[in-house]
């Protein structure tokens, strides 16, 4: 302190305040599946009867950057998974909510989720699933082609609000970190891997209350106004003989064929070919307008169903943390979770952890993807007619004994699993 009261612009002065301020963020939960990750931690029974329930698995996962670096992974495909922890109760009533989580998808995720969600009020952890309330969700979610984005929904007076903006999440299998950050001025920050990828309001980026402004609906154009950007030029006329010059004239190179005969083929005429100098219907030139005014719009006006809420932002009971999701195919894992007061614990927490593990990880991911495709190389079958001719008996046979098996297969329920989503 007295070094910071002595040269405060100083590096090391700026520093010890950068301490100083992370060390007195509040942690309300904090979570790195370390040992005894189990007792924190309580799994849901959602699902249970109905045999759709996946287990985890507690695994660094298989490229990492630090193989004692755990976390827990969803391991069974087609399948419901819910987890929760409980932390000590609180309000983000005049202070600032970080919600932050490390996610990887091994699998090339082709259709599920990576969000979390943070849960107010009594919640019964056994029974926590799809239908159970929650405050915030937030997290990449991945299905086919059209959907590839971060959800960011929060509940206002038990309604859930999905954010209008189009946040992009990562696709690729490697991890990523996911930050979410609300103000108590109602203003937000979405961030993935520490660098901001959208900013706004609850305000004007949801639509949890009615629009301050709207567009006065006893406005009309007035007659005068001009919205045409470009006029006829009245100057322009029409050349004289324009309309005399044809669409195609004679083929001056052409010549009579020699073995034309005017008796029996008629007189001989040479063929047409576009006129060069036809430039099609005469149009008059148009030039911007002198009178143009823009394109009307309404004035705005005070909405008078507008009610302003100064704890729009407010969630007076956070008291959980969960993971709710359904996957088509298994293989996300989820660690270095996060609830705090304080986006500068959150970053620097995020390159403690997820910054000082990428780049091997990383190594571990290029590794792993070299010793596939070469193991797919070594089950290339090799060219020649012997082995071709074998193949071709063997497909005859391996397409008849398909076909018996299909036969022989009842009808899997995977189209009432969607049915139910």
């Amino acid at each position: 302190m007295t070094m910071e009261r002595r040269n405060p612009n100083s590096l090391l002065g700026l520093t010890l305040l950068s301490l100083l301020a992370i060390a007195s963020a509040t942690v309300f939960f904090e979570e790195h599946f370390d040992d005894g990750w189990e007792n924190r931690w309580v799994k849901s029974d959602w699902k249970r009867d109905e045999n759709m329930a996946g287990e985890w698995n507690y695994t660094s996962g298989k490229w990492n950057g630090d193989a004692s670096d755990k976390g827990i992974q969803t391991s069974e495909d087609y399948r419901f998974y819910a987890i929760s922890a409980e932390f000590p109760e609180f309000s983000n009533k005049d202070k600032t909510l970080v919600f932050q989580f490390q996610v990887k998808h091994e699998q090339k995720l082709d259709c599920g989720g990576g969000y979390m969600k943070l849960l107010g009020g009594d919640v019964d952890q056994k029974k926590f699933g799809g239908d159970t309330p929650y405050s915030i969700m937030f997290g990449p979610d991945i299905c086919g082609y059209s959907t590839k984005k971060v959800h960011a929904i929060v509940t206002y007076n038990g309604t859930n609000h999905l954010i209008k903006k189009d946040v992009p999440c990562e696709t690729d299998q490697l991890s990523h970190v996911y930050t979410f950050i609300l103000s108590p001025d109602a203003t937000y920050s979405i961030l993935i891997d520490n660098v901001e990828k959208q900013t706004g309001s609850l305000y004007s980026d949801w639509d949890i209350l009615p629009p301050k402004k709207i567009k006065d609906p006893e406005a009309k154009k007035p007659e005068d106004w001009d919205d045409k950007e470009y006029i006829t030029d009245p100057e322009d006329k029409k050349p004289e003989g324009y309309d005399d010059i044809p669409k195609e004239i004679p083929d001056a190179d052409a010549t009579k064929p020699a073995d034309w005969d005017d008796e029996e083929d008629g007189e001989w005429t040479a063929p047409t070919i576009p006129n060069p100098e036809y430039k099609g219907p005469w149009k008059p030139k148009k030039i911007k307008n002198p009178n143009y005014k823009g394109k009307w719009k309404a004035p705005l006006i005070d909405n008078p169903d507008f009610k302003d809420d100064p704890d729009l932002y407010v969630f007076p009971s956070l008291k959980y943390v969960g993971v709710e999701l359904w996957q088509v195919k298994s293989g996300t894992l989820f660690d270095n979770i996060l609830v705090s007061d304080d986006p500068e614990y959150a970053k620097k927490l995020a390159e403690d952890t997820w910054g000082k593990q990428k780049d091997a990880e990383k190594a571990a991911f290029d590794e792993a993807e070299k010793k596939r495709e070469e193991e797919e190389s070594k089950d290339d079958p090799v060219d020649s007619d012997a082995e071709d001719d074998d193949d071709e008996a063997d497909s005859d046979d391996a397409e008849s004994d398909e076909s018996e098996a299909k036969a022989e297969t009842p009808e899997t329920e995977e189209g009432d699993v969607h049915d139910e989503l």
